[in-house]
């Protein structure tokens, strides 16, 4: 196969304020005409840098030094400055970014979004019915309507179909796709994911795809490049990597994968009491215009929870499984219903400070739940201010809790932007923490973070249920993920309630057909079979 991009020997240096970097150390690979190359690693291992210091981009508030070859059909894209690259960035090579509402302009409606990248020199009818074209070629519904509405009017899976109508804007050659699906709920990121493969195999487009999820690179990667710090530590036939590697840190990324089975144990103590109940629970929100019907998010939900159990939601986007965790600590007011927590009537729109302390929620995004301007010890520190702690504990109390999510003392100085993902959800999870709560809510707290720090973080968690007591509720789109950690699932979809039951019930033998939906999807993800990655159920 003729290579249309050849890396060789690509060195990247990152300018830090405490330094230079070097992130990438004599990387070398290949990507033929229609072929779709995987890159997998650990946060931090160089994919996303690699890919980024091809196109001439850098993280914001940086700068990259960068030696080696980059040669894409002929021209060395190492050598272009930035007025050449700008005629193969966005035209020869289009490029889907991980957060699909963070790469659209608020102030940009989709339309005008895929206008923006369409060549130029085309008159007004003819990009008016090419951004049509492409967007009933990402498979979205109602162009018209579409074409008209603001990030903040669309479902994450829409955000990412424009994103990707605007990469293709150009009709690239190759396509770098960045963890493209890592936000998405599992039914989504499966349609997202058949979407790149079908319009790639159309387009014959060769197509780079960096993920985290070896059960994405299995399925849609003829070969895979595997990671580490900068180094490729494997390459090769992804069949071959992933069914018999040969390096130690392949099959551990491989052993750190949960498997779509119930790994959590079962609670048998029955006769425990609810910690949480919930019953007719309602919400609705404004539609878009004075005469728009107001939209359900949530509709006539009953559940309730035991203390000391760990409680999965899981559903696609616009099901309300976040609505209904932000109505349990206050964020949002319900229209009716009724909350009992601890035996008490629980009142989202006048909750009492004691009530504040018990229910604490960490969120999705780790970087966005931590103020910039605070280093580890300010964060750590300030709920302790909040809520009355004596400041001549704060300092110890810091430590022991960084302690007790397995970070030490050393962080305490250091700032949101100088922590990993995995770093930052620790402080994150320290943080709810520090007011000794009695349930926590987790909202997808795991789906940005690599499959070892993952498994790092779940294990946090089960320990932390353990040692304090603590009940949970984990709001998630992975069925893997939910059968390491929690003993019962309820499902969502439309928000209603469809099905609750053990999670071993429900990755088992399902009775609604969309929950079996869901976990067909998972399936359909799971890595190639072998001896220690199967997800078989």
């Amino acid at each position: 196969m003729t290579p249309l991009l050849s890396v060789t020997d690509l060195h990247v240096t990152l300018d830090t304020r405490n330094g230079p970097v070097e992130v990438i150390r004599g990387l070398s690979f290949s990507i033929g005409k229609g072929e779709t190359l995987g890159f997998v690693g650990e946060s931090g291992s160089g994919k996303s840098i690699t890919a980024m210091s091809l196109v001439g981009l850098a993280p914001p508030g940086t700068s990259l030094r960068i030696s080696g070859k980059a040669v894409f059909d002929g021209a060395d894209l190492l050598a272009l400055g930035q007025r050449e690259m700008r005629a193969f960035r966005g035209k020869r090579i289009g490029v889907v970014f991980q957060d699909p509402a963070a790469a659209l302009n608020p102030l940009m409606n989709a339309g005008d979004h895929i206008r923006e990248a369409l060549p130029s020199g085309l008159s007004r009818a003819d990009a008016y019915r090419r951004v049509g074209e492409l967007l009933a070629e990402v498979g979205l519904a109602d162009v018209p309507n579409v074409r008209r509405r603001y990030a903040h009017e669309l479902s994450g899976g829409q955000q990412q179909r424009v994103v990707i109508a605007s990469a293709l804007a150009g009709d690239p050659d190759l396509l770098i796709a960045d963890e493209p699906t890592t936000a998405l709920d599992m039914s989504v990121q499966a349609q997202i994911l058949e979407l790149l493969h079908s319009l790639q195999q159309a387009r014959g487009m060769a197509m780079l795809l960096i993920t985290h999820d070896l059960g994405v690179v299995s399925k849609y990667s003829r070969r895979v490049v595997v990671l580490q710090r900068g180094t490729a530590m494997e390459a090769g036939p992804t069949a071959s990597v992933l069914g018999a590697p040969r390096h130690d840190y392949t099959r551990m990324l491989l052993q750190s994968r949960p498997r779509l089975v119930a790994t959590a144990a079962a609670s048998s103590e029955q006769t425990r009491d609810d910690i949480l109940s919930v019953s007719d629970l309602s919400v609705s929100y404004p539609g878009q215009g004075p005469l728009s019907p107001r939209i359900q998010a949530l509709d006539a939900v009953d559940f309730a929870l035991r203390r000391g159990d760990a409680l999965a939601i899981v559903g696609e986007s616009g099901s309300g499984k976040s609505t209904l965790g932000k109505v349990l600590v206050g964020l949002v007011g319900p229209d009716r219903g009724r909350i009992r927590f601890q035996g008490r009537e629980l009142r989202p729109a006048r909750m009492t400070t004691a009530d504040r302390q018990a229910i604490q929620y960490i969120f999705q995004d780790s970087y966005g739940a931590l103020n910039p301007r605070l280093n580890v010890e300010q964060a750590l520190t300030e709920p302790l201010a909040i809520y009355g702690k004596p400041r001549r504990t704060w300092r110890d109390e810091a430590v022991r809790l960084l302690e007790e999510v397995d970070l030490g003392s050393h962080h305490l100085t250091r700032y949101p932007g100088e922590l990993s993902g995995g770093q930052r959800q620790r402080v994150n999870i320290a943080r709810a923490l520090a007011v000794s709560p009695e349930l926590l809510i987790c909202d997808e707290i795991v789906s940005a973070l690599d499959v070892t720090v993952q498994a790092q973080v779940l294990d946090l968690l089960s320990r932390l249920r353990l040692t304090r007591r603590l009940s949970l509720i984990f709001i998630s789109h992975d069925l893997a993920v939910v059968g390491a950690l929690c003993n019962r699932t309820l499902v969502m979809r439309n928000a209603r309630v469809i099905e609750e039951a053990p999670t071993c019930d429900i990755l088992t033998a399902p009775l609604n057909l969309y929950t079996r939906s869901l976990v067909n999807a998972a399936q359909e993800l799971a890595p190639a079979a072998s001896s220690s990655t199967s997800m078989t159920i």
